[in-house]
């Protein structure tokens, strides 16, 4: 009678589990997510092995541990250890941070959802799946969201570019998120055949470079890069491997030259060293903004990622044919020009004056030509031809500042958009769409850099992407036109992941396909609705 009981019991228990949503199985064990009111989260979830001991500075591993007890997922994701300037206290995150978040809709009258699946930006520095809201896109209902973390700054991409320490280990973790959640995705209520991954700056060149993958057409049905892409001058770094020998005597592992000896080193010393290590790397403030980030590895390195120039990647067709869409903002720039124009408290005095004496010194760290093959003569030589394209013979000031902020726009972001979509047209399979946001928020990026409101600054860097991953206290009220572009931007977002037939919409406004054009085709968003354009060459 007893075991009879216990069998019964047994039974309705796991019957209780079954319907409750808040109760979610995989092949690990049974998750406890959290009843948010109008959706459900589940947070925090393992992917891979905590990268830390033995597995620092490796690829990562899939999470193989099984619970015994039900995983509480209820817990907020703490961001990988990073070295965050835009915070008061500039350390932040732990090293065990390899997880996702998962935000599920609450509608009875539906079974499956849709997934958009983020890769958070923040110059392959800092950020994490914290960081952006998700409450927008759970008050519209229609979207399962995934928010992914991956290892940033040193610990995510130092590398000295051999077999012993060859990088990108962030962009694998990012590789490896994508795979566990096209395995997972459905026991949560989301579609694996209706996936489209989504980024915003580093985020937005992490989804280009995960496109540049064959296999990612297995992983998602479309893919959205705002305001970044692997062809941007800030991607692909080439002096990482005098980075890493640097960052292990700044810790103090000596003046190392062998790969090896420098990783086992660096496997040794606390992480929190290694990621405060960061600040020797800056000339001033967050200048330069990634000094760590994506290299090109030896083709014979192991679980390589990228081996070859993402152009040439493009060039040989070997990528996923998906459809894919690339943005900018018309003053992107503002992202690192603004703090040129923030006030000395004591002097009063602004770093554009500043830059008349030190533009030869800072042009190549703001504009990420110190890396590259150029030598001294040829970089002062570029760094003198850019100054006199977009200033002429004026000096830098306040009243120059918004050809500079133009200066930073084109080269740092604009100038990638026209590339990529050339290359993708020419040698792609499928869809490929541009964009370009023109509605300046009120209180923006610039604003916050530059610590002043009396300058205007148009539309910068995320004032786009915040109103579909909302960016909480800096931006707390959003204006009606774009609370009408938000919902926009993701009814947008649910057409690509659904991959219905027919040209994809922003609103009134039909997406114009790129490939095989013979025009560059933008629609550009304005406070007033939106517009195709087009253009024989980049506007």
């Amino acid at each position: 009678m007893y075991l009879l009981k216990w069998v019964i019991g047994l039974a309705l228990l796991c019957t209780a589990y079954a319907s409750d949503p808040l109760i979610v199985e995989i092949a690990n064990g049974k998750l406890l997510g959290k009843d948010n009111g109008h959706y459900y989260s589940y947070e925090s979830i393992p992917y891979a092995e905590p990268p830390i001991g033995e597995l620092r500075f490796e690829a990562p591993q899939p999470y193989s541990n099984q619970w015994i007890d039900i995983f509480d997922a209820t817990n907020p994701p703490a961001v990988c250890m990073q070295w965050n300037q835009f915070t008061a206290e500039k350390l932040q995150g732990v090293e065990d941070c390899l997880t996702v978040s998962i935000y599920k809709p609450k509608d009875h009258n539906r079974d499956s959802f849709p997934v958009v699946a983020q890769i958070p930006g923040g110059g392959f520095m800092s950020g994490g799946a914290a960081v952006n809201g998700h409450e927008f896109l759970m008050r519209e209902g229609n979207l399962l969201v995934v928010k992914i973390n991956y290892r940033v700054g040193p610990l995510g991409f130092a590398s000295t570019g051999d077999i012993d320490l060859p990088g990108n280990y962030g962009l694998k973790d990012q590789r490896l998120a994508l795979q566990w959640i096209k395995q997972n995705i459905e026991n949560f209520g989301g579609m694996p055949e209706n996936i489209v991954v989504v980024g915003h700056s580093a985020g937005g060149a992490s989804t280009h470079l995960q496109l540049l993958h064959e296999d990612f057409s297995q992983l998602a049905r479309a893919a959205v890069s705002m305001s970044g892409n692997a062809l941007n001058p800030w991607i692909i770094h080439r002096d990482h491997r005098r980075k890493a020998f640097e960052l292990g005597r700044i810790v103090g592992c000596g003046q190392l030259k062998d790969s090896a000896e420098l990783k086992n080193c660096l496997k040794s010393k606390p992480a929190r060293e290694i990621v405060s290590a960061v600040q020797s790397f800056l000339i001033f403030a967050y200048v330069p903004f990634a000094p760590f980030g994506p290299v090109l590895e030896p083709e014979d390195a192991p679980d390589a990622f990228l081996t070859q120039d993402p152009a040439e990647v493009i060039k040989s067709g070997k990528f996923a044919h998906v459809p894919w869409t690339v943005t900018h903002t018309s003053e992107d720039g503002g992202f690192n020009a603004a703090q040129l124009l923030e006030r000395n408290q004591t002097t009063g005095q602004t770093l554009i004056d500043i830059l008349n004496d030190r533009w030869f010194d800072w042009a190549p760290y703001f504009l990420f030509y110190l890396d590259s093959k150029r030598t001294v003569d040829e970089m002062d030589e570029f760094s003198s031809e850019l100054r006199q394209q977009y200033l002429g013979d004026r000096r830098f000031s306040e009243e120059s500042y918004w050809d500079v902020q133009r200066m930073f726009t084109d080269i740092l972001f604009k100038n990638g958009v026209k590339a990529s979509v050339e290359l993708h047209r020419k040698y792609g399979q499928s869809p490929v769409y541009s964009m370009v946001y023109n509605n300046p928020a009120v209180n923006g990026v610039a604003q916050v850099l530059s610590n002043r409101t009396d300058l205007f600054f148009g539309a910068v860097h995320g004032d786009d992407f915040f109103l579909i991953f909302d960016i909480g206290a800096l931006r707390p009220v959003i204006r009606p036109d774009e609370e009408v572009i938000s919902k926009t931007y993701i009814k947008m977002l649910e057409d690509f992941a659904l991959g219905d037939n027919g040209s994809p919409t922003f609103g009134q406004c039909i997406l114009q396909n790129n490939a095989n054009s013979e025009q560059y085709q933008v629609l550009r968003i304005t406070q007033n609705g939106c517009t195709n354009e087009q253009y024989d060459q980049f506007p």
